[in-house]
């Protein structure tokens, strides 16, 4: 007779503790930890070497073959083709994951709906909304007439026997979160049903059915909810970003088996939708002809493709005894490093102001060339100088004060030049661009002597 024992595994990090406390050992949070049973024949033995006896041999291969390249399903969105690498790729499994009210539908819908018009057979599968709900939105999106599938369902039985019996080329889940499975004693949501669900799912993308795209909502500190088996199992792994107050949105690739990771799409959200925007650069740059001081705009690369952000710098007295430190769009344990190497190596001091620094337009900045376009914006607002109004800036900075090469200089300058930026200041470069006059500094000291005295 099987004998019912109860687990207790960590809704937060999916480790299964033998009895209930209030703090999981694993991840260190608190009243995470949620009953589950399962059933096991008494002194249940897994005998590894019966197993390893019973086992067929492997069928080994060499590197070499003949093996086209997957092919693609173009679903008439571009961002998010770029993002896929191309395209959607039969037989993949994606994750979406993005903040409530990000607009991870509103996507997902949009690229149902093209892709169904470009002759694809799609199916929208929502456990979250009612499919009054799903048609009202792609109205107001102007996306009616579009020949997709839509259903309301939870069940996994059900929405397997239906995909199996019928034929899709994308099938759209939203969300992984409300999928249950009557195999599982828990309730949706729970690490065991987002497992569960999720690995049924991949599995019959992987047995020669239709690419699946997964809607995953994120914890509290943005990260996927459930277990990270899950972000294992599937092909691509994207994260839809946006602030709150601005209406542009980033759906960037953290994993992609198909694709480049780091790679991002620009999107801007209106009354009717999602819109594309197909140059990132000029829509984070804004309208300003003056610059002010404390503004230096960064050459970086997302992805493929390089984009021109302007960073921002306030540095201003101290009402108080201890001076504030705000970071937005950027890692503040990089900010707090470049506030210690311009005082330790360039004499400047930031002990008794407030520092402020942004990227503006909401994007957020992650590579190391953005350490001298920061730099300078701070080296400007300190010194109260402006940069000149065509310059774009980008270098790493080491704790010595040099400031080191990055690469991909040359997308960098060939994106300023499209936008009518005729100089930089860098490190110095191996190749010079015709119509880009280029300021180079070896030192972060020359930097902050360039500046103060406007030669550029």
């Amino acid at each position: 007779m099987a004998r019912d024992t109860a687990l207790y595994v960590c809704q937060s990090c999916g480790t299964v503790h033998g009895k209930w406390s209030g703090q999981c050992g694993s991840c260190g949070q608190w009243n995470t930890l949620s009953e589950e049973s399962r059933s096991a024949p008494p002194g249940a033995i897994k005998p590894a070497a019966s197993a390893a006896a019973r086992g067929r041999g492997l069928q080994f291969e060499t590197l070499q073959c003949d093996t086209p390249e997957p092919p693609r399903i173009a679903t008439g969105v571009a961002e998010f083709d770029r993002v896929c690498g191309g395209g959607v790729v039969p037989g993949s499994a994606i994750l979406l994951s993005g903040d409530p009210g990000v607009g991870k539908s509103t996507l997902l819908l949009e690229v149902a709906a093209k892709a169904a018009l470009r002759g694809a057979k799609v199916a929208y599968i929502s456990g979250e909304e009612a499919v009054e709900q799903i048609r009202a939105r792609a109205k107001r999106m102007g996306l009616a007439d579009a020949p997709v599938d839509l259903a309301a369902a939870t069940a996994l039985r059900d929405i397997l026997g239906t995909l199996k019996r019928e034929t899709f080329d994308i099938v759209i889940v939203d969300s992984v979160q409300t999928l249950w499975s009557d195999v599982h004693e828990s309730g949706p949501g729970s690490i065991t049903q987002v497992r569960a669900c999720a690995g049924e799912l991949v599995r019959l993308a992987k047995n020669g059915g239709p690419a699946v795209v997964l809607v995953g909502h994120v914890t509290k500190d943005g990260q996927v909810a459930g277990p990270r088996v899950v972000e294992h199992m599937v092909d691509a792994v994207m994260t839809f970003e946006g602030e709150r107050g601005y209406p542009f949105r980033i759906l960037r690739a953290g994993k992609n088996r198909f694709g480049a990771t780091d790679e991002i799409g620009v999107f801007e959200m209106g009354d009717s939708g999602l819109r594309e925007v197909a140059n990132p650069s000029a829509l984070f740059l804004g309208e300003g002809k003056d610059r002010a001081p404390g503004a230096a705009v960064f050459a970086g690369i997302e992805g493929s493709r390089p984009v021109l952000v302007e960073m921002q710098a306030l540095v201003a007295p101290s009402a108080y005894g201890t001076p504030r430190r705000a970071v937005v769009g950027w890692d503040s344990g990089r900010l707090a490093m470049l506030l210690a190497v311009l005082e330790a190596r360039c004499g400047l001091g930031f002990g008794d102001k407030d520092v402020y620094l942004n990227v503006a337009g909401g994007l957020r900045i992650n590579e190391p060339a953005a350490d001298l376009a920061a730099a300078a914006a701070l080296i400007s607002s300190a010194l109260d100088v402006p940069l000149p109004q065509g310059c774009v800036v980008f270098g790493e900075i080491g704790l010595s004060g040099e400031v080191r090469s990055v690469g991909r200089a040359e997308a960098r300058l060939r994106e300023a030049q499209k936008l009518g930026f005729d100089q930089v200041l860098s490190p110095p470069l191996s190749a010079k661009t015709r119509g880009v006059k280029t300021t180079a500094a070896t030192r972060l000291s020359e930097v902050v002597e360039r500046i103060s005295q406007n030669r550029y």
